[in-house]
């Protein structure tokens, strides 16, 4: 594992940045996502980076506990990954209320199932990629990828 708690978060928001375009174009290349969201590119770069950044902490998290060291990693995860375009108040702002709804789904994890929780972190995501009646594929997408990327990140941290 990276000793280092901030070269971890910055090694990590590295892996973030190659790879969130990447999956973002998988997804868009899938199929999932209505046709007339795919014009809003913006929004949905700016959706999708919650989205995956969530999972980069997840990653995080699973690769070394949630400690003082992890905290220091995610500080320094969320310095690297916002500082390019930098993140305006409400860029952070979005950020925040994701993370929130997102950290409330893993933590039903126990009392709605742990087997469900990608599948309810896809919904959610499917909400906001597409409003409020998405299509179940898009869920199914987006909740796949969203936990690839947080193996990925566990991963990478654990072997760099």
């Amino acid at each position: 594992m990276i000793a280092d708690p901030v070269r971890r978060g910055q090694a990590l928001a590295e892996f973030h940045r190659r790879l969130g375009t990447r999956l973002l174009d998988d997804l868009l290349e899938s199929g999932a996502l209505p046709d007339d969201r795919r014009r809003d590119r913006a929004m949905l770069r700016d959706e999708w980076e919650c989205f995956t950044l969530y999972a980069c902490v997840r990653g995080l998290i699973a690769a070394g506990g949630f400690n003082r060291e992890t905290a220091a990693a995610i500080d320094a995860l969320h310095e690297a990954a916002l500082a390019d375009p930098p993140a305006d108040a409400s860029r952070r702002a979005r950020l925040a209320a994701r993370y929130a709804e997102y950290g409330a789904i893993g933590q039903e994890g126990g009392k709605a199932g742990a087997a469900t929780v990608t599948r309810r972190l896809g919904e959610a995501a499917a909400r906001h990629l597409a409003g409020d009646d998405p299509p179940a594929a898009l869920a199914d997408v987006a909740g796949s990828l969203h936990e690839a990327l947080a193996e990925g990140a566990a991963e990478a941290v654990r072997q760099a």
